[in-house]
């Protein structure tokens, strides 16, 4: 099983990328925002892999941020969707994107991808949105957030929604918790929680 592959990048298009790597091309398959990121022909590359092996037809899936590739594998998990739809699915929504239309139950986005219709955009949201790691994943508003905050975020999401909150409700307390701190920096988890559960209260 192919894990990785690190080394020249000899050619890439819509239609894929042909990396060399020991004396071996190997053509992999990227969504968009992968291909846009990648340098020029002839540098030096990593892709994160997916192996995708079916009956005698092995398909390579490349990646170069590991949020791309959880994506990628929480998608294929859906009834209907298999490699291939997968990347095209990330190609029309990055995966910080597709995790705030799952979470937010936003079908319209989800439908405005092609191969992507009313169907199976009901079926991401309703076979994935409950099943969403908080601790694993970092909704795009938090992508502007310093490490250590955006780890805060994530950590105070999940307990409040071990506690019963709902995630968009618990999403916008955490915001303002955030705006009215002094010194956002030196926040601790501590901290953040009791200001966010005393937005919640004044919102109650």
């Amino acid at each position: 099983m192919i894990a990785s592959l690190k080394g020249t990048l000899l050619r890439k298009s819509p239609e894929g990328v042909v990396l060399e790597a020991n004396g071996v091309g190997y053509e992999v398959l990227v969504p968009l925002p992968t291909l846009y990121q990648l340098p020029d022909a002839g540098a030096q590359v990593q892709l994160m892999i997916h192996t995708h092996i079916r009956e005698n037809q092995i398909l390579l899936i490349g990646f170069l941020h590991q949020e791309d590739k959880d994506a990628f594998r929480f998608l294929t998990t859906v009834n209907g969707i298999g490699p291939r739809l997968a990347v095209n699915i990330l190609s029309g929504l990055p995966a910080g994107e597709l995790l705030e239309a799952i979470v937010c139950k936003d079908t319209d986005r989800l439908r405005k991808i092609p191969g992507v219709g009313k169907k199976m955009a009901d079926r991401i949201v309703v076979e994935l949105n409950d099943r969403i790691p908080s601790r694993q994943w970092v909704i795009a508003q938090t992508e502007a957030l310093p490490p250590q905050q955006r780890q805060l975020y994530t950590e105070a999401l999940s307990a409040l929604m071990n506690l019963g909150y709902k995630r968009k409700q618990s999403e916008k307390a955490i915001e303002r918790a955030f705006r009215k701190e002094a010194d956002p920096e030196g926040l601790d988890i501590e901290t953040l929680l009791k200001s966010t559960l005393r937005e919640l209260v004044r919102e109650a």
